[in-house]
């Protein structure tokens, strides 16, 4: 058992929080996490991150400024309650396509309901598939979108390159996540509100503080600012940066398909 976070050379494959396990085993143990938490998702983010997420997430759009053109397609992975998608359409005002892509049926049975509320559902498409393993050809996405799910795939670097080799040249990658806080004093009490408070929520919201217990440790294993960028360089990427969010407690990466 380690709370170091892993670096840029991996770990994260056999890393369930602060417990390692046998590779292969972490996907089968996050999906049920993802399946117990799915119909309150959203309230989650809202406690892990003081609802800062919203902000964050429209950041991000921002930052992607998608062209309001039907030609132009969206990939957003891990994105089965469909929040970084629905905002993808509307900062195209409706004129662009977003695929929505997530190996838990249950965040995509979520998404696809407030899709149908919405009434956007002919702009979006829904997929049950693996990060590791996209199921679409070379050169398909002008965007490929992720918002604090990265740290949830077991082989992140597969998951790098299946991005970089789905997109188009000329395409984006753009990957929020929660991630290492530069500011001592807000560090700590940032740890004590992630350790402390964060599973007593989750137990009093779902009635279970596991899988919140699981969030917020795999938040501490994730690989800080740098070595996440090293990763995206590694897998092909041009031009990596990254925007800290609220002293680091999330981070906005991009880089581009050149």
């Amino acid at each position: 058992m380690s709370e170091a976070r892993t670096s840029a050379s991996g770990g994260m494959e056999t890393s369930y929080g602060f417990v390692d396990v046998e590779k292969g085993q972490k996907q089968d143990l996050v999906n049920e996490v993802f399946h117990s938490v799915a119909k309150r998702y959203d309230i989650m983010n809202d406690v892990m991150s003081f609802g800062m997420h919203r902000a964050w997430k429209d950041a991000m759009i921002s930052a992607l400024n998608p062209r309001a053109s039907a030609h132009f397609k969206a990939l957003d992975v891990a994105g089965g309650t469909g929040d970084i998608a629905f905002r993808i359409i509307e900062a195209a005002q409706a004129n662009a396509h977003a695929t929505v892509l997530d190996i838990n049926g249950s965040m995509l049975e979520v998404g696809q309901q407030r899709a149908r509320t919405k009434k956007i559902e002919d702009q979006l498409t829904f997929v049950e598939a693996n990060a590791e393993d996209l199921p679409f050809e070379d050169n398909t996405f002008d965007a490929y979108t992720i918002a604090f799910g990265i740290r949830n795939v077991p082989r992140i670097e597969v998951a790098l390159q299946e991005a970089y080799r789905v997109l188009k040249r000329g395409g984006r990658f753009l990957c929020l996540e929660f991630s290492d806080v530069d500011m001592p004093l807000f560090e700590k009490a940032y740890e004590a509100w992630s350790f402390k408070a964060i599973p007593q929520f989750g137990r009093l919201i779902t009635g279970d503080s596991e899988p919140y217990q699981y969030l917020v440790e795999s938040i501490r294993k994730f690989p800080d600012q740098q070595n996440f960028a090293h990763m995206i360089t590694a897998a092909g990427f041009s031009r990596v940066k990254w925007t800290d969010y609220t002293g680091g407690v999330a981070a906005l990466h991009s880089g581009w398909k050149l």
